[in-house]
């Protein structure tokens, strides 16, 4: 599936998306997030793809909604409740719909929505030149994409406040120093090594790649007794696959495992 502003490829065990808008720093439109959104469907329901990494061109990894467009889609108060709820976040709940490891390769500028769509990733990885910005304070607005929500949860209230509030910058290092990223790399090597870290995990068991996902996620909203309870039924499960049988042999005879499309 590709077209000049949003392409999603397969490369062996990994799914690639890119936003492709570098002349509008990649500030989305609505056709683009039903792609965004549909490219994450895809990559759930083919068993093939392991991981899947999301990433920008140019300068600009995502500046948000394309603000012509916005008010355009917005011109009432219910229409643009509407511009968010039924198009925008279409992309936040496919990713929390996908069962596997989503990483954020982010390029360049992450500004207001732009950084709220590489927060809800599960990992991200920043180029040196990327800057961090929950913006949404400078046009008068509040962080319509999930930054209240993921923001504090990844950096604690005060911090995530203070960002909120002020809309300051974050250079990569910054953003490194604060754990919202966990690698930063040279420009031109960035997606290389996102691709690299995906197919590293991605040659790991889906199934037991998928439950601990899904257990992190859920402890969450659990106490520990909840969580544990949840881990003992994930084990149970596990160890009746073939994948935790391949996985055994593999490391008792020095192999790496060959795991089978679930």
């Amino acid at each position: 599936m590709t077209d000049e502003s949003l392409s999603y490829e397969i490369y062996g065990l990994v799914g690639l998306i890119r936003i492709n808008r570098p002349e509008k720093l990649g500030a989305f439109t609505l056709p683009m997030i039903d792609k965004w959104a549909s490219a994450l469907t895809t990559a759930k329901e083919d068993d093939a793809v392991r991981a899947v990494v999301l990433t920008g061109t140019g300068r600009g990894f995502c500046t948000g909604v394309d603000l012509d467009e916005i008010d355009a889609a917005g011109a009432s108060p219910i229409a643009g409740k509407r511009l968010l709820t039924e198009h925008v976040y279409k992309v936040v709940h496919a990713v929390e719909d996908l069962d596997k490891p989503l990483i954020c390769a982010v390029n360049g500028l992450a500004i207001g929505a732009g950084m709220d769509m590489a927060l809800m990733c599960d990992i991200r990885l920043a180029a040196t030149s990327a800057r961090f910005s929950e913006g949404y304070i400078r046009v008068g607005l509040v962080p319509g994409d999930g930054g209240a929500y993921f923001l504090p949860r990844l950096i604690g209230t005060a911090k995530a406040l203070e960002l909120l509030w002020t809309g300051d910058d974050l250079s990569a290092q910054d953003a490194l120093a604060l754990g919202l990223v966990s690698h930063v790399y040279p420009e031109d090597e960035l997606l290389d090594e996102a691709m690299a870290l995906a197919n590293r995990i991605g040659a790991n068991s889906p199934v037991a790649v998928s439950m601990i996902k899904r257990a992190v996620y859920q402890s969450f909203r659990s106490d520990l007794r909840t969580s544990l309870d949840l881990i003992s039924s994930h084990i149970g499960i596990i160890q009746a696959t073939d994948d935790y049988r391949e996985a055994v042999t593999a490391f008792r005879n020095k192999r790496a495992p060959a795991f089978k499309n679930c």
